[in-house]
Formats: C-alpha cells, structure tokens, sequence
C-alpha cells in the first residue's frame, strides 16, 4: 500500500492526519506542497482542490482530514494486499 499526503507545515488537519497515520503505523510520504509548487500543481491535479490535506491512498485521493475516508481507503487496500 501506497499512501501519500500533500501537506503544509502550518496545516493543524494535516498534522491530524499525518498523527493518526504515524498512530496506526502506516508508513506514508509527507509531501511539502508550500515548499515545490511543482507538487502543488500535481496535487490540484489529483485531487481539483488547492486546500491541505490532500490524501492519495494507492490512487484513492481523500480531500481533508476525514478519519472515516481514511479509515475506509486504508482498509480497502489491506483487503486487496
């Protein structure tokens, strides 16, 4: 399983999020998008949104921090694994 966040430092839902990952012990990659607008313009791609948290759980993209899409993204992929 893949999971990705596009994030700000500053962003207290991403820190939500990346807080219940690390809880769970998802490893996931912290993607900096205030840091490379390259990676900013691929997040709006992905996702249509220019607002942080933006969660790509092996391409389902989640907008927000919403614990229940997560929680259901993640156990959707470990059903598949």
């Amino acid at each position: 399983m893949k999971v990705k966040i596009y994030s700000t430092p500053t962003c207290p839902y991403c820190k939500l999020a990346k807080g219940y990952l690390t809880e769970h012990e998802i490893p996931f990659d912290d993607i900096d998008v205030s840091a490379n607008s390259d990676v900013a313009q691929e997040m709006v791609k992905l996702s249509g949104q220019m607002g942080v948290p933006v969660i790509d759980v092996d391409g389902q993209i989640i907008v927000g921090w919403n614990k229940m899409a997560l929680e259901e993204a993640l156990a959707k992929r470990k059903e598949t694994a």
